[in-house]
């Protein structure tokens, strides 16, 4: 059981910045994607990488703002968020599953595991 713990989240004004963490022990093997969901709304997929690192996809909403990377040799996965908008407030869920798709706008049907979320607040 691959257990995911996101980590980053707070309260940030708009135009600033925030970095989410993702961790988990095992999880090399595994596409990685950034999901976020807010009360009412459906989730939807952020930004995905595969397992070596090379191979990315964004939401139109977040491309040229966000990036993700990935550290394999510490089993961590990052979320830079940069220039970010209050429409970017939302909990972000850190998800993995065993193939690489394109899964930016999507409720993230081919991810595994789930982490429990982290809640990012822009607000002046």
């Amino acid at each position: 059981q691959l257990q995911l713990v996101e980590s980053g989240g707070g309260l940030v004004q708009p135009g600033g910045s925030l970095r989410l963490s993702c961790a988990a022990s095992g999880f090399t093997y595994y596409a990685i994607g950034w999901f976020r969901q807010a009360p009412g709304k459906e989730r939807e997929g952020v930004s995905c990488i595969n397992t070596r690192g090379d191979n990315t996809n964004y939401l139109d909403s977040v491309k040229g703002r966000f990036t993700i990377s990935r550290d394999n040799a510490n089993n961590t996965v990052y979320l830079q968020m940069n220039s970010l908008k209050p429409e970017d407030t939302d909990v972000y869920y850190c998800a993995a599953g065993p193939t690489y798709y394109y899964c930016s706008g999507t409720r993230g049907i081919g991810m595994n595991y789930w982490g429990k979320g982290t809640l990012v607040t822009v607000s002046s």
